[in-house]
């Protein structure tokens, strides 16, 4: 094995047990090596296609600065863009929905990192697009896959990231400023409790536009998770590809100063063993 791959084994060994509180003597956690690990992306593309909250002001803009040989004989590109932070695949920083919640860049980099769960829910929402997940679904998946350990990070599937980029599909409407027709699932209030104040989830994600579903007047998830200082992920992809449990994320947003949420690139780090 080269010095190489070596350091990135012992540097995810040295992650996971500082992500699980250990210290030295204690329990050993798993090691990733990466250089057999299988990696996804969960994350959208940003390009012109991208979904936003229906009332977003601007979509992503992409200008060229410069794209061309320079007169040293040298090619050279470079680009400006603009976006509001919530669109797209993006994280929710607390003070998202409670003002006294941690901005993104105050947002601990252990809190982006950690074990992940994956409940399944694309069945029932297939025939239902308003569902929600309930304590009962997770007490289901419990009892399918083992009991969700502290500090572990949430996702929810839906089986909605296969609709995007159809506006209409992914949200229920296409109409530019409406948020009154929007019909997608995501998770419910009690099952949004049982795992931030019961279980102590550190992240909660969807493959939807929303931690709250679409037809919600009052966005009670985004409220539970801010009160708890937890943080959200929104638009993620290829869920279908993380096994139940045994994965570890990777959520690194932008980091934007006082912002409220902002682009971010997830990525999912599959065990060997896990993944077959």
């Amino acid at each position: 094995m080269s010095i190489k791959r070596k350091f990135l084994g012992c540097l995810a060994a040295g992650l996971l047990a500082a992500l699980a509180g250990q210290e030295a003597g204690q329990a050993k956690a798993a090691e990733i090596d990466l250089a057999k690990a299988k990696l996804v992306d969960l994350t959208h593309t940003y390009d012109e296609s991208t979904i936003y909250w229906p009332n977003a002001p601007t979509r992503f803009q992409h200008k060229v600065l410069s794209f061309g040989h320079t007169e040293g004989g040298w090619f050279y590109s470079a680009y400006s863009f603009c976006s509001p932070e919530h669109g797209g695949t993006h994280l929710d920083a607390p003070i998202h929905f409670d003002e006294k919640g941690e901005s993104v860049d105050e947002v601990a980099p252990e809190k982006l990192i950690g074990p992940a769960v994956v409940i399944d829910i694309s069945e029932k929402a297939a025939g239902n697009p308003d569902y929600r997940l309930t304590v009962e679904d997770v007490t289901g998946f419990e009892a399918a896959h083992g009991a969700i350990e502290e500090n572990a990070i949430v996702l929810l599937r839906t089986g909605w990231s296969q609709r995007w980029p159809d506006v209409k599909a992914y949200l229920g409407d296409d109409r530019p400023g409406r948020t009154d027709a929007l019909h997608f699932p995501s998770f419910g209030e009690a099952a949004a409790r049982l795992l931030l104040e019961e279980r102590g989830a550190k992240m909660i994600g969807v493959d939807t536009a929303s931690i709250d579903y679409g037809q919600s007047r009052n966005f009670i998830v985004h409220q539970i998770a801010g009160a708890h200082n937890i943080s959200g992920l929104e638009n993620l992809t290829n869920l279908d590809r993380l096994p139940p449990k045994g994965a570890v994320v990777m959520a690194l947003p932008m980091k934007i100063g006082k912002g409220s949420g902002g682009p971010v690139r997830v990525i999912a780090m599959i065990p060997e063993e896990a993944a077959q």
